[in-house]
C-alpha cells in the first residue's frame, strides 16, 4: 500500500507567504470577485506571452471529454498597464521572467521583497499564490523565474500542481454556492448517518432512489427522466484492507454496480464505462490516499451516455473501502461545470468519526422530529 503524503510542491505557496509581499492588502469591504469560473486572465507582455502560450495552454487549457471536448480553463491575456481593469475578477495569473525588463517583469519585481527576489534568482522558488488579494474569493498566482526558458521549463515540470491550485480555488468558490442549509435535506443525511455510519450533502432536489443495505449501496438521484439528470452513489466494502485499492478494480466494481442498479425501466439495458477518455490519478481525498477516475459512461446499447467522476479510498477508522461516484446526463448542455458541481458534492462525504458532535446531534435531532 502506498502511503499518500502531499508533495512539498503543494505546500510551497503557503511557505512563500512567510515572506512579505509589498501589496496593500489591508482593504476592508472588498467586493465579491466576478467573472467566469473557467476563465484565467493572464497578465503578461505580448512578446513573452507568445513564447509561453503553448505551455500555458498545455497546463491550464487541458481538454476533458463530456463527451464533447471542453477546456478546463480558457486563457485571456491582459496587459499589466490595464491591471486595474482585472482586479475584480476571480482568476488571475501574472507571469514574466524576473529579469527580462518588460513591464510585467518590472511589476513583479516591485511587489516582491529582496528575500523572495533572491530565491527566484537562484531558482529556488517560482510560484507565489494569494487569495482574496483585491476581491473576495479571488485567486492570484504569480509565476516567475530567472529566464524565459526556465519559466517555460517550470510550467511543464509542475503542470499538475499549477492546475490543481486553480481548480482548488474554483471548487472552494463552488462549495459556497452548492452547500446551503436552505437547500439541503438533513433528514436524508441523518438517515444515512444512522443506518450506515456516513453521510453526504443532499440538495433539496435530490431523491433517495435506492438504499440497498444488503449490497452496501446507496443511490441519490436528481431530476430523473429529464434532459439534465445527476446521479450519486456511495458503495462500501466492510473489513477491507488498503491493499485492495487498485486502479484496475475501479472499473470492475463500478460496472458490477451499474449493471445491477443503473438499468432502464424495461430492464433491457444498463450503464457501463465507455472505452474512451478514461483517466486515473492518485490523489488526496480529504487527507486519505485515493484513486480518482474520470471518464464516460454509456448504456450498453450505446443509446445514451455522459461523464462521471469516481473516488475510491480506504478509511482506517472504519476499516472500510469507500467508493463515491457521480455522473450526469445532459445531452443539450455543456457539462464541465455540472460535473464540477458533482465533484464538490462528493467531497462533502463524511464518515461518522469525521462529523463534529454538534453536527451529529443536529442531524439526529432532525430525524427524531421527522
Amino acid at each position: 500500500m502506498k502511503i499518500f503524503t502531499i508533495p512539498t510542491k503543494f505546500l510551497l505557496p503557503a511557505i512563500l507567504f512567510s515572506f512579505t509581499l509589498l501589496f496593500n492588502n489591508c482593504q476592508n469591504n472588498k467586493q465579491q470577485a466576478l467573472g467566469s469560473e473557467d476563465e484565467i486572465i493572464v497578465i503578461a507582455d505580448s512578446s513573452e506571452y507568445l513564447e509561453l502560450e503553448g505551455n500555458l495552454q498545455k497546463v491550464f487549457g487541458k481538454v476533458i471529454y463530456t463527451p464533447q471536448p471542453e477546456n478546463l480553463f480558457r486563457l485571456r491575456r491582459g496587459a499589466v498597464k490595464a491591471l486595474d481593469t482585472y482586479k475584480g475578477l476571480k482568476n488571475l495569473l501574472i507571469i514574466a521572467p524576473l529579469n527580462s525588463g518588460t513591464y510585467t517583469s518590472q511589476y513583479i519585481k516591485s511587489i516582491l521583497d529582496s528575500t523572495v527576489t533572491h530565491l527566484v534568482n537562484i531558482d529556488s522558488i517560482y510560484q507565489i499564490n494569494r487569495h482574496d488579494l483585491w476581491a473576495q474569493d479571488q485567486f492570484v498566482m504569480i509565476l516567475t523565474a530567472p529566464s524565459l526558458d526556465r519559466l517555460n521549463e517550470r510550467l511543464l515540470e509542475d503542470q499538475e500542481n499549477l492546475l490543481y491550485q486553480f481548480r482548488k480555488a474554483s471548487n472552494s468558490r463552488l462549495e459556497k454556492s452548492v452547500y446551503s442549509e436552505k437547500f439541503e435535506q438533513p433528514i436524508i443525511e441523518a438517515q444515512l448517518l444512522q443506518e450506515h455510519g456516513w453521510t453526504i450533502y443532499v440538495q433539496a432536489d435530490y431523491k433517495l432512489a435506492k438504499d440497498a443495505a444488503e449490497d452496501n449501496f446507496v443511490w441519490i438521484r436528481r431530476s430523473p427522466g429529464t434532459d439534465m439528470e445527476s446521479w450519486i452513489f456511495v458503495h462500501w466494502i466492510d473489513n477491507a484492507t488498503p491493499e485492495w485499492l487498485h486502479a484496475d478494480s475501479v472499473s470492475a466494481i463500478r460496472n458490477r454496480l451499474s449493471q445491477k442498479f443503473y438499468r432502464t425501466m424495461n430492464d433491457s439495458s444498463f450503464v457501463e464505462i465507455a472505452d474512451d477518455y478514461q483517466t486515473n490519478k492518485e490523489i488526496d481525498f480529504k487527507g486519505r490516499y485515493a484513486l480518482m477516475t474520470q471518464g464516460l459512461w454509456r448504456m450498453n446499447d450505446k443509446s445514451m451516455g455522459g461523464p462521471f467522476i469516481n473516488y475510491i479510498f480506504y478509511d482506517e477508522q472504519t476499516q472500510r473501502i469507500y467508493m463515491v461516484d457521480g455522473s450526469i446526463y445532459a445531452p443539450k448542455y455543456y457539462k464541465k461545470e455540472i460535473i464540477q458541481q458533482i465533484d464538490v458534492t462528493l467531497h462533502s462525504f463524511l464518515t461518522e468519526g469525521e462529523i463534529t458532535p454538534q453536527r451529529k446531534a443536529y442531524l439526529l435531532d432532525k430525524l427524531k422530529k421527522d
